[in-house]
């Protein structure tokens, strides 16, 4: 995942004297060490609204959430400033939804509907308050358009911001979509777009603010949380959020599954956006499209006689052996995002 991404030379480069001058967010003002701890707690959760499946939600020493299919689905991810984020490119609202759009399509991909986040913030005692009010703001407002509550969570001092999020997920009766039970014959399927938040991580770090459409993908992603439990109603076989690459992400699910998958690169061919911002940085928009990930779309394998929900394309097949191909040819570039390998980072 990058800002989580991949900035593959490590963290995410310092910005630069003149970057530092133009930053999206330079907020002023009382900082966490002038107001405390609890009053920042209890700005963080002010007049946010709860799902009826909160029984007890923020102010209490745990939540109560229904989990009235008698399954969770629960995931969990962390965002450190320096390392998958900057102030001086993403606003700390884009921050905090980009938490939420994370974790979210991740519980999404098991063909779950998101009902709950709990929110873990750490910061210096020097951070404006304003910065996680801003925070706050976004994962409250995301998690709320997509018919979820922020329920709890904790506040705690640390070296730089760190946000982590965990989820939780309802399943509506459904089997769990994994990435084990792709089988041969099926129809990989994608849903949401893929290559923009790479694109717009490239563009960020070159400095180019001429295609503000693929910057603000990255700053901001947007899942498309309803298609995995619609592929889950439609009988999908196996599934995955594309974090880290779509290349990288559909060889988990050959590996679990046991199966090669084979994709069709006339259903994936970058647009004209993408090409575009490919010629003005003299780089392959394929690349962003096969190992670019955070836009968080969702990859799934469909047995051949289901119909596609609406929303889902097939790129590509499910087939016997072993690991993913474009067009029968192995793909020659970057594999995707991996974390602890050298020379890469979010």
């Amino acid at each position: 995942m990058i800002e989580r991404s991949r900035a593959r030379a490590g963290s995410l480069p310092p910005p630069t004297e003149k970057e530092a001058t133009v930053t999206v967010a330079n907020p002023t003002g009382p900082t966490v060490a002038d107001i405390g701890e609890f009053p920042v707690i209890e700005r963080a959760v002010r007049a946010r609204r709860q799902p009826d499946s909160t029984l007890v939600g923020p102010g209490h020493d745990a939540a109560v959430v229904t989990a009235a299919d008698g399954r969770i689905a629960i995931s969990t991810d962390m965002l450190v400033e320096g390392r998958h984020f900057r102030f001086d490119w993403s606003a700390p609202q884009e921050v905090g939804r980009k938490a939420v759009a994370q974790n979210g399509a991740d519980v999404a991909a098991v063909g779950a509907r998101p009902t709950a986040f709990v929110v873990g913030l750490g910061c210096p005692p020097h951070t404006p308050v304003a910065v996680l009010d801003g925070i706050s703001a976004g994962i409250g407002e995301a998690a709320e358009e997509i018919g979820a509550g922020v329920v709890g969570g904790d506040l705690v001092q640390a070296d730089q911001v760190i946000v982590s999020v965990t989820v939780l997920g309802e399943l509506d009766g459904r089997p769990p979509l994994l990435r084990s039970t792709a089988r041969a014959g099926d129809v990989v399927a994608l849903a949401g777009r893929i290559g923009r938040s790479a694109a717009g991580l490239a563009l960020l770090l070159a400095g180019n603010r001429d295609f503000p459409e693929l910057v603000a993908a990255h700053r901001v992603p947007t899942p498309p949380y309803a298609a995995g439990p619609a592929a889950a109603a439609a009988g999908a076989h196996a599934c995955t959020d594309i974090s880290d690459g779509l290349v990288a992400d559909l060889g988990h699910i050959c590996t679990a599954s046991e199966v090669a998958i084979d994709l069709d690169s006339g259903a994936l061919a970058p647009d004209a956006l993408l090409r575009e911002a490919g010629e003005a940085l003299a780089a392959d928009p394929w690349e962003w499209i096969l190992t670019g990930g955070e836009d968080h779309a969702l990859a799934a394998c469909f047995p051949r006689e289901v119909a596609l929900p609406d929303g889902w394309r097939s790129i590509g097949v499910v087939l016997e052996g072993s690991g993913v191909t474009v067009d029968g040819q192995r793909h020659d570039g970057s594999g995707g995002w991996e974390s602890f390998v050298a020379g890469a980072g979010h």
